[in-house]
C-alpha cells in the first residue's frame, strides 16, 4: 500500500456533520482547496453523515483523475442519512447501527463506492471496533475477497482506542491502523502499537490531533477530550503545555499538529477542517517555526513520554 509522499490527507468527518452542519457548496471547498495545497489523500466514513461525508467527498473529486489520488473509507457502522453523532435531543450515537457480517460488508462497500463515484478504494478499514473485535473479524474475509477482485487495495482498522488494534492485529494481516486522539501531545498510547506495525509492516495513521478540542483551544472552561468535558487532570496538564507554549512564542494549536509528524512511524496525519479557512490555518500552522527548545522542555517536564521522537 504506497500513500503520498507529503504525509497529509483530508478527513471527512467534519463534512458529515460531526458538529456544526455546513452546506455542500462549502464542503465541496475544502475538498478543492485540500486539493490545491498538493493533498491527495482523502479519507471518509458511511458513519459521517449517514453518507453524507462520502457523497460530498465524492462530488469533490469528480473529474480528478482517479490514480491521482489516495482514497480510503471505513464500513461496519453507520447511522441516519444526514444525522450527527448526537441527533438533537438524543444521546450520543444511539442512533448508530453496527453490522460487520459479510452480507453487511459487501452492501456497506457497494454503497460506499456509489456514494465516491469509483470503482475502487485504496484502503478500507474496520470502523470503532473497541469492544467489537469478534463481530469486526467476520467483515474480514468479505473485504480479502473484494481486495482480490480489486475493488478495495487495503484492509485497516479505525479506532479511538489501542487494545482493539492489538487484539485484531494478532488475529489477522492488516495494512493500516488509523489511530484517532492516541497520539497528540496529551495522548501518546499508539506508542504501543509501534513496534507491532512496524514488524508487521502496518501503516500507521493518525487523526484526532486536538483531542476532540482541547488542544485547538486551551483549557477553557467547557473543553472536550474524547468528546466529553475535559477532567481536571487534562485541564492540568494542558495548561502547562500552554504555559510552555507562551514562554516559547508557540501557536497550541501549531505544537497540536507538528507533534505526530516527528515521528517515523506515522504515515499519514488526518487534518478535519470544516471551511476553506480552517484548512489554510492548518497548513500555515504545519509550517509555523518551532524552537526546539519548546520541544525538550515538554519532555524535560514530563508532559510528553521520553519515547516520542521530537520534531
Amino acid at each position: 500500500m504506497k500513500l503520498p509522499a507529503n504525509r497529509l490527507g483530508l478527513g471527512g468527518a467534519a463534512l458529515g456533520v460531526l458538529f456544526d452542519p455546513i452546506g455542500d457548496d462549502a464542503a465541496r471547498a475544502v475538498v478543492a482547496a485540500a486539493w490545491d495545497s498538493g493533498i491527495r489523500a482523502f479519507d471518509t466514513s458511511p458513519l459521517y453523515g449517514g453518507g453524507l461525508s462520502e457523497e460530498r467527498f465524492g462530488a469533490g473529486l469528480s473529474g480528478r483523475k482517479r490514480d491521482d489520488y489516495f482514497l480510503s473509507t471505513k464500513t461496519g457502522v453507520t447511522r441516519p442519512y444526514g444525522q450527527a453523532a448526537a441527533p438533537p435531543g438524543g444521546k450520543r450515537r444511539a442512533a448508530d447501527i453496527w453490522d460487520y457480517s459479510p452480507e453487511g460488508t459487501n452492501a456497506s462497500i457497494a454503497r460506499s463506492l456509489a456514494r465516491l463515484n469509483t470503482d475502487r478504494l485504496d484502503l478500507v478499514h474496520l470502523h470503532d471496533v473497541e469492544g467489537r473485535t469478534d463481530a469486526a473479524m467476520a467483515a474480514y474475509p468479505a473485504l480479502s475477497a473484494l481486495r482480490e477482485k480489486g475493488v478495495v487495495g487495503a484492509i485497516g482498522i479505525g479506532a479511538n482506542r489501542i487494545d482493539a488494534p492489538l487484539d485484531l492485529m494478532a488475529r489477522a494481516k492488516f495494512d493500516a491502523v488509523l489511530v484517532a486522539g492516541r497520539y497528540s501531545l496529551l495522548d501518546q498510547s499508539m506508542l504501543d502499537l509501534v513496534p507491532i506495525a512496524r514488524a508487521a509492516g502496518t501503516k500507521l495513521i493518525v487523526g484526532g490531533v486536538f483531542n476532540s478540542g482541547i488542544l485547538a483551544t486551551g483549557a477553557v472552561p467547557g473543553a472536550m477530550f474524547h468528546y466529553d468535558p475535559a477532567p481536571e487532570p487534562v485541564l492540568q496538564r494542558t495548561r502547562a503545555i500552554e504555559a510552555l507554549c507562551r514562554k516559547h512564542a508557540v501557536p497550541l494549536r501549531a505544537a497540536a499538529l507538528q507533534f505526530p509528524l516527528a515521528h517515523p512511524d506515522v504515515a499519514m496525519l488526518l487534518l478535519g477542517p470544516r471551511h476553506v479557512d480552517e484548512l489554510a490555518d492548518n497548513l500555515a500552522l504545519l509550517a509555523h517555526p518551532i524552537p526546539a527548545a519548546f520541544w525538550r522542555s515538554l519532555q524535560a517536564d514530563g508532559l510528553i513520554d521520553k519515547g516520542c521522537p521530537l520534531p
